[in-house]
Formats: structure tokens, sequence, C-alpha cells
């Protein structure tokens, strides 16, 4: 086993790892997200994809249209590539049926768009990332990774220790997502709440108060982003947080919809795209900020309101 795996690995590149570690972060990925994240173009995507395929590294799926037909190739982790990153990460081997069953939940599950949209959010950044000198996504997290004990709090120390008790605190909120992402000299760390517009806005606002309790722990006031699917829920929402007076840095945008006119900034992505100037930040008087702007924003809110 560990000779056929050190096998494969000499004819990865750095790409492919990259690529395998998404899939096992984050689930499940469509050759659209793929080529936008890691490739030059769909096509030559397309091609490594089939490679790695071929070598029993990744597996795929096509989930049906309810009005017929089906949507792209989903792509998720196969056996050798779950044993791959194993390895890589220095972890205990996967069970020999862990990709089978990882596949079969991640197609049966009935949230998949909402994990596909989410991992859409972060394959545009990555894209960005790619394509303009200076920007990166330097942390993409899972809701999964996000939910672990300790996950926030590792830098949290006490007295020139490490807190005990903050390294066992367990977040109470359930963000979608973590990243850190950097542009044109300014960096944002922050949570991603991905809407889909099933939920009452009440239940929204309800959340920041989570993320209140994760602050006063880590001390990192770190931005809430709520992606929606309207301009309307987007107001609606901004109303709501008004009335709730969460005091919590929150931010929010709309699928395809632009904030401001990029006609001064040739490196703006097109209207909706979650690194341009896209976000509204609640109780800030200026307009439309890009992602990378909103820390920023943030510390001159906090001192404007002290």
């Amino acid at each position: 086993m560990g000779e056929s795996i050190m096998r494969v690995q000499a004819g990865l590149t750095q790409r492919d790892l990259v690529l395998l570690g998404w899939l096992a972060d984050h689930g499940v990925l469509t050759t659209e997200q793929i080529a936008a994240g890691l490739f030059p173009s769909v096509n030559f995507a397309q091609r490594r994809l089939r490679e790695l395929m071929s070598k029993q590294l990744i597996d795929r799926f096509r989930p049906q249209r309810p009005d017929g037909g089906s949507y792209p190739y989903h792509w998720v982790l196969a056996q050798l590539g779950s044993d791959v990153m194993a390895s890589q990460r220095g972890e205990p081997m996967p069970r020999r049926d862990h990709a089978r069953l990882r596949r079969w939940h991640l197609t049966s599950r009935a949230n998949l768009p909402h994990l596909l949209g989410v991992n859409e959010f972060f394959t545009q950044l990555a894209a960005h990332a790619r394509t303009h000198p200076g920007a990166a996504l330097s942390r993409w997290w899972s809701a999964a990774r996000c939910q672990q004990a300790g996950a926030f709090t590792g830098h949290v120390r006490s007295g020139g220790r490490v807190d005990g008790t903050a390294l066992a605190y367990r977040p109470t909120v359930r963000p979608d997502g973590h990243g850190i992402f950097t542009d044109q000299g300014a960096s944002t760390a922050f949570f991603l709440e991905y809407d889909t517009g099933t939920e009452p806005l009440s239940r929204l606002v309800g959340k920041v108060g989570g993320y209140h309790d994760l602050a006063r722990v880590t001390g990192r006031l770190w931005p809430v982003l709520f992606w929606l699917p309207g301009p309307a829920r987007e107001r609606h929402l901004h109303d709501a947080l008004n009335s709730a007076r969460t005091g919590y840095p929150t931010a929010t945008a709309v699928h395809g919809h632009s904030g401001r006119a990029p006609a001064t900034d040739h490196r703006v992505e097109e209207p909706g795209h979650p690194a341009g100037p896209v976000w509204w930040l609640h109780q800030h008087r200026g307009g439309a900020l890009t992602l990378a702007e909103l820390s920023t924003a943030i510390t001159d809110l906090a001192r404007d309101a002290a």
C-alpha cells in the first residue's frame, strides 16, 4: 500500500495536491469551480481531471435535474485519493470503504446545492487570487473545520501560556466557512453565512449573537458575511439588523449583483463576484466595499463609534 501511494504521489503536481486537498476538506466541486480556481481554462481542467480519474484518485457523478437532463460533472475523492491525502497530512489511513460511503453521503444529501454554493464562493475568491498578482486566499476552512474544538482559539494566551479553557472552546455558532482574503495590500478574515432564502430573517439575525460569543473568547472581531439570493432580502436583513442592534460587524452582498460601478478599476471582477465592490457593511455610511476593504472599514467604524 505504501509503495503504491508513493508511486502515485511522484506523478502529482502541486496543483493536483491542492485539488485533492480541496476535495478532502470540502467534499465536492464542479468542473467549472475547479477550472476557475486552479486552471487557465475549462478544457485544460477537463484533461487533467480525466487523467486523475484514470489514476483512480478522483471520481465524478452528475446529479439529475428535476426538469430533465443532468447537471455538470461533480468531482469527489476516490479511495486512492483519500489515501494519498492521509499520507500527505500524516493522518491515519482511512477505511477501505471511506470514499464509497462519503460519495454516497454527498450524492444523497438534500442540501448539496447549499454546499456547492459555499464552495462556489470560495473558488471564486481562489480564481481572483490566481489571476491577480498580490491577491491571496490564504485560508479556506469548511463548516466542519470551524466546529472543531479550539479551531479559532489556538492563539489565545493568558500570562504567556495558551489558555486551556480557550483551546477547549467549541463555537456555538456554525459558519458555513471561514477564510482570510488579501488583495491590493488589504486583508480581511471573515465568517461566511451562505443564505438560500429559506430561513426566516430572525434566524439570520439570531446567528450574530454566536459570533459575539466567539469574539469574546478570541478577541478577534472578524465580520460575518451574509451572501444572499436577492436585493430585497438584503434590504430586509439590514432592517432587521437595525431593529436588533446587534453591534457586531456584519456585511451583506447578493449573488450576481454589483454594489458599485467598476468602471474605474480594471481589476474588479464581474458583478456579484465576492472579491469585488459588492459588500454593504452594516452601519457604514459609505458605498459598497470590496472584501479586502472590509477590515479597514470595520476598524474605522469602531473608532467612530467609540
